[in-house]
C-alpha cells in the first residue's frame, strides 16, 4: 500500500502518472499491431474489426463502473487506515466482475450479427465484423478480472505491477499477431480470427499473471473465497459510484456508433478511415488519460483522511498537466495527421478519410482533458452521478442533430466532425461548473 495523503501533490501525480501512461499505452499498442496486419487484408477488413470493436466501449464501460467503483471505495479505506473495509470491497468487486463476464460472453454472440449489420456499409464488412467476435469476445469477457485485480491495486497506491503485466501481454500479442493473421511460420493465416485470438490469448496470460502476483506477493487487497458471496449491499455501493462512469464510457460507444452510422452512405473507404482515426486518438489520448487515472485515487484517499486542500491541490495540478498536454497533442496532430494514417494503410481513400477526422477531432483535445479532470475527482470523493449527467447532454446535443444532418442531402463528413467539437465544449464548462459545485459541498470536514 501506497500512502497517498501525504508528500507534494505535484510529485504523486507524476509518480502515479508514468506508470500507469507505460501500461496504458502498451495496451493501445494491442490494438495498433492487430490493426496493422489486418490492414493488409483490405477495407472491409478494417471497417469489420474497426466496427465489431466497437463492442469493446460497452465492455469497457462495464469495467469502467467495476474500477472506478472499486478505487473510489479502496482508497478512501486506505485514507480512513480501514484495511478490512478494502479487502471486502476488493472481493466483492471480484464476484461482480464474474458475473459482468459471463452476461458479456452470453450478450455478445446473441447480438453479434444484428450489431454488425446495423452499422456496416455492406455485406463483406459484415462478414469480417461477425468472424472477428466470434474469437475476439472471451478475450473480452476475461478484461474484467484484469479491471478488478488493476484496481485494487491503484486504490492502494501501486500501479506498476500491473504495467509489467500488460507489457507481457502486449508482447505475446505482438509475437502471436502476424504468426495467427498472416500465417507466418504455420502457412495458415487466419485473417481477422487470426486478429481477435491473438488478443484473446494475451489476456488469458495476462490475466493468469496478475492472479499469479496476488496469491504470491500481493498482502493489503488479496483473494479471500469467503467473502465472494455477493452482498447486494456492497454491490449496491460500488455501483453507486461505478455505474455512471461506466455510463459515460457507454456514451462513447453511442458516439462512435452513431458516427459510424452518419457516415455509412460514404462506403467502406469512410468507415476505414474513421475506424483507424478512431484508434489513433486511442494511442495519443494515453499520456492524458493516465493522469486523470493516477488522480483519482490520490484524491480519494485525501478525501477519506479528509484533508480538503490536498484535494482541491489534486484537481488543480492535474487540470495543468491536462491541459499542457493536450495543447502539445493538438499541435502534433494538425503537424502529423497524414504521417499516423501512412502508418497503417497505404490506400489513398481511407488516407483522406482519416486525415480529415484527425484533424477536425483533435480541437476537442483540450475539452476532453478537462472533462477527464473533473470526472477523476467527482470519482475520489465518490460521487460520479455529474459527470454522467454533463456526459448524457452531450450524446443528446451530438446525436440527434448529427442523425437528422445525416439525412440531408447536403451532408459531409466534416460537419460531424464539427459537431462533436462544439459539443465537447460545452460539456467541459458543464463538468467544471458541476464540480466546483461539488466540491463546495463535499469538503466542509468538521
Amino acid at each position: 500500500m501506497k500512502d497517498l495523503t501525504r508528500g507534494p501533490i505535484p510529485g504523486l501525480v507524476l509518480a502515479l502518472s508514468i506508470p500507469l501512461a507505460a501500461g496504458m499505452l502498451l495496451q493501445t499498442i494491442y490494438f495498433f499491431v492487430d490493426l496493422y496486419f489486418v490492414a493488409q487484408l483490405g477495407d472491409a477488413a478494417i471497417a469489420g474489426v474497426s466496427a465489431a470493436g466497437n463492442l469493446m466501449f460497452l465492455v469497457f464501460a462495464m469495467t469502467q463502473m467495476l474500477s472506478v467503483g472499486t478505487v473510489a471505495l479502496v482508497s478512501q479505506a486506505v485514507g480512513r487506515k480501514d484495511q478490512a473495509e478494502a479487502n471486502h470491497i476488493f472481493n466483492q468487486s471480484v464476484a461482480l466482475g464474474a458475473l459482468c463476464a459471463a452476461v458479456t460472453l452470453a450478450g455478445g454472440y446473441a447480438i453479434a450479427e444484428s450489431y454488425m449489420r446495423l452499422f456496416a456499409a455492406n455485406e463483406a464488412i459484415v462478414a469480417t465484423g461477425v468472424t472477428f467476435l466470434d474469437w475476439f469476445l472471451p478475450g473480452l469477457a476475461l478484461q474484467y478480472a484484469l479491471a478488478v485485480m488493476a484496481s485494487g491495486l491503484r486504490g492502494t497506491g501501486i500501479v506498476k505491477p500491473t504495467m509489467v503485466v500488460q507489457a507481457l501481454t502486449v508482447v505475446l500479442n505482438a509475437l502471436l499477431a502476424p504468426v495467427l493473421i498472416a500465417g507466418w511460420l504455420t502457412g495458415t493465416p487466419l485473417g481477422v480470427a487470426g486478429a481477435a485470438l491473438a488478443t484473446t490469448i494475451s489476456v488469458a496470460v495476462g490475466v493468469a499473471a496478475l492472479t499469479a502476483y496476488f496469491l504470491r506477493l500481493e498482502h493489503y487487497v488479496a483473494f479471500d473465497v469467503s467473502q465472494w458471496k455477493p452482498q447486494l449491499g456492497a454491490w449496491r455501493r460500488i455501483l453507486n459510484i461505478g455505474l455512471p462512469s461506466g455510463g459515460e464510457f457507454a456514451f462513447i460507444g453511442i458516439f462512435i456508433g452513431v458516427m459510424y452510422w452518419a457516415i455509412r452512405d460514404f462506403g467502406g473507404a469512410a468507415q476505414a478511415g474513421f475506424g483507424v482515426g478512431s484508434r489513433i486518438n486511442q494511442m495519443i489520448f494515453v499520456p492524458a488519460m493516465a493522469v486523470s487515472f493516477a488522480v483519482a485515487p490520490i484524491a480519494g484517499q485525501n478525501f477519506g483522511a479528509r484533508q480538503a486542500e490536498r484535494v482541491r491541490e489534486t484537481f488543480r495540478v492535474a487540470a495543468i498537466y491536462e491541459v499542457a498536454l493536450m495543447i502539445a497533442l493538438t499541435a502534433l496532430v494538425q503537424w502529423q495527421a497524414e504521417w499516423f494514417a501512412r502508418l497503417f494503410t497505404a490506400e489513398p481513400d481511407v488516407i483522406a478519410a482519416c486525415v480529415e477526422y484527425l484533424r477536425y477531432i483533435s480541437w476537442n483535445f483540450i475539452g476532453a482533458g478537462i472533462i477527464w479532470t473533473c470526472s477523476a475527482l467527482f470519482q475520489g470523493i465518490g460521487n460520479t452521478w455529474p459527470p454522467f449527467a454533463a456526459s448524457g447532454m452531450r450524446i443528446l446535443i451530438f446525436a440527434l442533430p448529427a442523425i437528422w444532418m445525416a439525412r440531408q442531402p447536403w451532408f459531409e463528413m466534416r460537419h460531424a466532425f464539427m459537431l462533436s467539437v462544439a459539443t465537447v465544449l460545452v460539456q467541459a464548462v458543464v463538468a467544471y461548473l458541476l464540480l466546483r459545485r461539488e466540491l463546495a459541498k463535499r469538503l466542509t470536514f468538521a
